[in-house]
């Protein structure tokens, strides 16, 4: 197991998140190990124009991470957290496995500002 998928793995939801100028950037909502082979992000299958609105964003909503294709695939195959914050307008940001300084028993702590962390879509 690489040093960065240890750190992912020692991440749990709920954990306070601060990056690294020690401004607290909201807590984990996922976490999601790396998956080395994962190479594109599917698209999602198409959908069937009978659904309810109810259905299209549920469909819509299981679609993790939600940020543009190449940075979807470069996520999945690193591993990523996905934290619920106030300082996006979505209300989440993702951070990158290498993007962790560390995990201790005070929370997760980033190698980088939060402004540097992609927002969901």
């Amino acid at each position: 197991m690489s040093q960065q998928q240890d750190t992912v793995s020692r991440v749990t939801t709920g954990m306070r998140v601060v990056d690294s100028t020690g401004v607290e950037v909201g807590t984990v909502d996922l976490v999601q190990r790396g998956d080395p082979t994962a190479v594109t992000v599917q698209a999602p299958a198409p959908v069937d124009p009978g659904s309810s609105l109810d259905e299209l964003i549920g469909s819509a909503a299981a679609e993790e991470p939600d940020v543009p294709a190449d940075l979807a695939a470069r996520l999945l195959r690193e591993g990523y957290l996905k934290v619920s914050t106030e300082l996006a307008r979505t209300g989440a940001v993702y951070v990158l496995a290498d993007r962790i300084a560390a995990v201790t028993d005070d929370g997760v702590h980033l190698t980088v500002p939060a402004a540097e962390l992609p927002p969901e879509e």
